[in-house]
């Protein structure tokens, strides 16, 4: 027999050691002896928690060897906005561990926490949830990031990034697009997990990771009524936790996630990749830049750099262009080609779809409702009311179309189709774009979930679209992957590239109804960027492609 085949015997198990024979191949005649000792003397009293721990450094042996392990996460909230209107799931962080829940946003890379040193931080949680405060000096493996750091160097890059040289801190200044936001320092620590690396092996482990641990919050981020201890940021940048984790192989560079829409919500979340047979997937589009130039005293922003040298190409303009600063915008961008109503495509001019500067047409799960770009959002809603008309009756309220109903929504809308590059088709039924806004004279009042993006823009998927579908993000392959389900049921969840093994991980908790509240759009913010600029130089700046519709 070709090959070395090792057969271990172990002669008893009481003996403090044992002699392995080995039989290796070929009649060679090769015969080697292997002496086994026991780690702990069967005569000495071993304390459990010394055997926990030489478990747990086993297991991160383990995981540093092994690529392809998954990581199961709780998912609690809904996607209706007057009950939750956010997903949210749960880390350990710190030693010793502490939990935190954190919002489950795929459209920014960070994750960050409150810390106990936060200002204007929420004390409650109208969620019914406790808050929780990340206490540097209370965990023993914790490591801060200094503005010398390597790592701090790196995010600089991305503007997500700022240093004091009085506190030697690398910061960090976050702006999202209702004018919430959020400061504070960058920390490595332990994320605690379970690891599953087989059909029945689970690996109780850790890994040091960065994270934000904010010092203040403002805007609707100081509000009790939807309160979290902070955002668990998916995105594409080295920063997100599963670019971190994937790159130490620790899990593979994929993760996947069934959002629950009906009753108390809830879902799924692994980092690894979901399998089922129906999921068609089509390719992102690749990292973007925003070239940052200053010309003369006016700091601009360009989408196509060679563009704009091009547009000021004069004398005065090239000696003082300068490209000071460039930026990668990463979003899960996709190309959507165009939109169905009842299987008819509406007359859309394709460049409202185009995926170039900060146009295009993301996913995101830290956003409710769903952002329709206005050239698309008017022949969609056009398309609606014909189909229903005389069946319903349409009616403006507060400025969105609604409709006044009788019978099932189910049997009056027509189905709509997203279709994207690659053949993929994103199905809708009538309540992934319509949101039940109460009664009006006895009959049911459903709106149109979906917002006018004024002017050219980004259309933003949000969890409105996203629930009750498997949506697969292929970081390794660059696509992104979907399919209805009923994300009350377990799915399996592939453990090696090549999906030959996989294991099923199903819901592991869900959370009751919660109160009200208006949906936050989390988008990439640079305000700290900008006005150090503006501030430090008196450059003029006013990035209007910052600004997004809020419902």
């Amino acid at each position: 027999m070709a090959g070395w085949v090792m057969k271990v015997t172990m002669a008893a198990f009481a003996i403090a050691a044992a002699t392995v024979v080995s039989a290796v191949s070929g009649g060679a005649g090769i015969h080697r002896v292997l002496t086994l000792e026991r780690a702990f003397p069967v005569q000495e009293k071993v304390e459990l928690e010394v055997i926990t721990a030489r478990d747990r450094a086993r297991h991160a042996r383990m995981l540093q060897s092994f690529s392809g392990g998954i990581v199961d996460f709780p998912v609690l909230g809904t996607s209706d906005p007057y009950v939750v209107g956010l997903y949210f799931t749960k880390v350990r962080l710190g030693s010793p561990p502490r939990d935190f829940n954190v919002q489950i946003d795929t459209g920014s890379d960070i994750l960050w926490v409150t810390c106990s040193s936060c200002n204007d931080c929420p004390q409650n949680s109208g969620l019914g949830i406790p808050l929780n405060f990340f206490d540097a000096a209370t965990s023993s493996t914790v490591s801060p990031i200094s503005c010398s750091d390597n790592i701090c160097a790196s995010i600089v890059q991305t503007a997500s990034a700022e240093c004091s040289a009085e506190s030697n801190q690398c910061g960090y200044s976050f702006q999202y697009g209702d004018g919430s936001g959020t400061t504070g320092f960058y920390v490595s620590d332990l994320i605690h997990f379970d690891t599953i690396l087989g059909t029945s092996l689970v690996a109780n482990s850790s890994a040091p990771i960065v994270f934000g641990c904010s010092t203040s919050l403002y805007g609707d981020l100081t509000k009790s009524d939807r309160a979290v201890d902070g955002i668990f940021g998916f995105g594409r940048q080295d920063l997100s936790v599963i670019s971190q984790l994937s790159s130490h192989r620790i899990t593979p560079k994929v993760f996947s996630h069934c959002l629950k829409g009906e009753g108390n919500g809830g879902g799924i979340l692994v980092l690894g990749e979901i399998l089922d047979p129906r999921i068609v997937y089509t390719p992102l589009v690749p990292s973007q830049y925003v070239y940052f130039l200053l010309d003369g005293n006016v700091l601009a922003l360009a989408y196509e750099y060679d563009a704009y040298r091009q547009s000021h190409e004069t004398t005065d303009s090239e000696e003082n262009d300068e490209l000071i600063f460039m930026l990668a915008v990463s979003h899960y961008n996709l190309y959507l080609q165009s939109i169905a109503v009842n299987g008819q495509l509406l007359p859309i001019d394709q460049a409202v779809f185009t995926t170039s500067g900060n146009q295009g047409t993301i996913v995101d799960s830290g956003t409710t409702l769903t952002y329709l770009v206005e050239g698309a959002y008017d022949p969609f809603v056009d398309a609606i009311t014909a189909a229903v008309s005389p069946s319903v009756k349409p009616i403006i309220s507060k400025g969105n179309q609604c409709y006044l109903v009788s019978t099932s929504v189910a049997e009056m809308f027509p189905p709509v189709s997203f279709n994207f590059a690659g053949g993929a088709s994103m199905v809708l039924r009538p309540i992934d774009y319509l949101i039940h806004m109460g009664f009006v004279d006895g009959a049911a009042m459903w709106c149109v979930g979906f917002i006018k993006v004024q002017n050219q823009g980004t259309t933003i998927l949000g969890d409105l679209v996203l629930k009750d579908k498997i949506f697969v993000y292929d970081l390794a392959h660059q696509r992104l992957g979907w399919a209805d389900y009923d994300c009350s049921l377990s799915v399996n969840v592939s453990v090696t590239s090549s999906k030959d093994e996989f294991v099923n991980a199903g819901q592991l908790s869900q959370l009751a109804a919660f109160s009200s509240s208006f949906p936050r759009i989390d988008v990439l913010s640079l305000f700290s960027f900008l006005f150090f600029f503006n501030s430090f130089l008196g450059l003029e700046c006013t990035p209007s492609w910052l600004k997004r519709p809020r419902f």
